[in-house]
C-alpha cells in the first residue's frame, strides 16, 4: 500500500525516531509498504518518519549503474543504524527530498562509512560505504533524528529556499481559489 508522505514545514518531520524493538509481522508490512511509496514516488530513500511513523527504519535503493533502473534485489531495509565514518574525506552531491518537493541543493557528506544496522528479521549486518551510497545512507540517517538536508545548506541557500518555499505555497493557494 501506498502511503501519504509527510512534508515540510510539517513538525513531525522533526521528532526523534524510536528505536525498532518488534521485528513482526507489522514491521514487514511497513517496510513493503515504505518500498510501494518509495518506488511510487521516483525516490531512492525513504525513512519511516516521512510516512508518519517514528521509528529508526529507512530503505536505500539506488538506480542500477547499467540498466538506470531500481532492482528490488539492490533494496537495502536498514533498522537501528548506527553510522560510523571510515575516515575524514567529505564529497558533495545534488540531495533532494521526497519530503522537500522540487528542491535541489549541493550538500556536503562524508564520503567513506561503515552502516551497522539490523534487517527485517533482527539479525545484525555491516556495510561499508562509499560515494553517492555513502550520501544516501547519511541524507536518510539524518531523517531519523529529526533533520532535513535544508538544515545543511548555506545561510544564503537557506534564504532562497525559504523564499522560493513561500512562493510555491502562495501559488499553490491562489490555485485552490480557481
Amino acid at each position: 500500500m501506498v502511503r501519504k508522505i509527510i512534508t515540510y514545514p510539517n513538525k513531525r518531520l522533526f521528532l526523534k525516531s524510536k528505536i525498532v524493538e518488534n521485528f513482526d509481522e507489522e514491521l514487514h508490512t511497513l517496510l513493503d509498504d515504505m518500498y510501494e511509496t518509495m518506488i511510487t514516488n521516483n525516490g531512492v530513500g525513504l525513512a519511516a518518519i516521512q510516512v508518519d511513523i517514528p521509528l529508526r527504519i529507512f530503505l536505500v535503493n539506488l538506480l542500477d549503474e547499467e540498466s538506470k533502473e531500481q532492482k528490488k534485489e539492490d533494496l537495502l531495509e536498514i533498522i537501528n543504524p548506527q553510522i560510523i565514518p571510515l575516515d575524514e574525506e567529505k564529497i558533495i552531491c545534488t540531495e533532494g527530498c521526497l519530503s522537500v518537493p522540487d528542491f535541489f541543493e549541493e550538500v556536503e557528506r562524508l564520503e567513506h562509512i561503515l552502516l551497522k544496522y539490523q534487517d527485517r528479521f533482527g539479525a545484525f549486518k555491516e556495510l561499508e560505504a562509499k560515494g553517492f551510497l555513502a550520501v544516501a545512507i547519511q541524507h536518510e540517517n539524518d531523517h531519523l533524528n529529526g533533520h532535513l538536508f535544508i538544515e545543511k545548506i548555506s545561510f544564503l541557500k537557506r534564504q532562497k529556499f525559504d523564499k522560493e518555499f513561500k512562493k510555491q505555497k502562495k501559488l499553490k493557494k491562489l490555485n485552490e481559489k480557481t
